[in-house]
């Protein structure tokens, strides 16, 4: 008799897609030990420089996940630059996914499988950039009464401080992947040759004879 195959644990995957030159890069993130393969190799025998493996691991070190999440990318075009750039686009558009609001998220299943990926309802957004903070007028000064000491004009009398309510952490971490510039699509890419001439910007060499 077949032993029977041990059932697959309910899993939840946060998607994204990263660009960088002609690279592709898509991205599966999933709770785990930190474990980071690039097309089903170790990040360390894929990308031999660095400066390569420090730019995919960027977004993970900056909101200190790096062991606390299983990383899964799939590259394709480009070179070796190219694609680690786009996995870590992709991986931190991956991240602001996973700490960003319900609203803001697909969610589909398939068996035991989760998928999650990023969804913006552009309406929402048009409406969110148009609606403008009013600020409230501020309070008529108070009569002085007698005897009080004088308070010259544009100073403010101190007043003791608000106790500050804790950050939220989710927003926190997508703030500081937004500062860092992982967010960013890098719109730099290699210039065109063009008719006449050696290369994009390159002439033929002039010749006196």
């Amino acid at each position: 008799m077949a032993e029977k195959k041990p059932a697959k644990a309910p899993r939840t995957f946060y998607i994204a897609t990263g660009r960088r030159k002609t690279a592709v890069a898509r991205v599966r993130i999933t709770e785990g030990k930190g474990t980071v393969l690039i097309n089903d190799r170790p990040v360390e025998q894929y990308f031999a420089e660095d400066k390569d493996r420090a730019a995919v691991l960027g977004p993970l070190k900056i909101t200190d996940q790096l062991t606390r999440l299983d990383v899964f990318v799939h590259c394709t075009g480009g070179g070796t630059t190219g694609q680690a750039g786009a996995a870590c686009q992709g991986l931190a558009r991956a991240l602001k996914t996973m700490f960003g609001p319900a609203d803001e998220q697909k969610v589909r299943t398939f068996n035991q499988t989760t998928v999650i990926k990023g969804y913006q309802d552009e309406k929402k957004s048009r409406e969110r950039a148009k609606a403008i903070p009013v600020r409230p007028a501020a309070p008529a000064a108070p009569a002085r009464p007698p005897g009080a000491p004088l308070i010259p004009p544009g100073a403010v009398a101190a007043t003791p401080a608000a106790p500050a309510e804790p950050a939220d952490a989710a927003s926190g971490m997508i703030k500081k992947l937004r500062d860092s510039g992982y967010l960013t699509r890098d719109a730099r890419m290699k210039e065109r040759k063009k008719y006449g001439l050696r290369g994009a910007r390159r002439g033929t060499q002039f010749s006196k004879r």
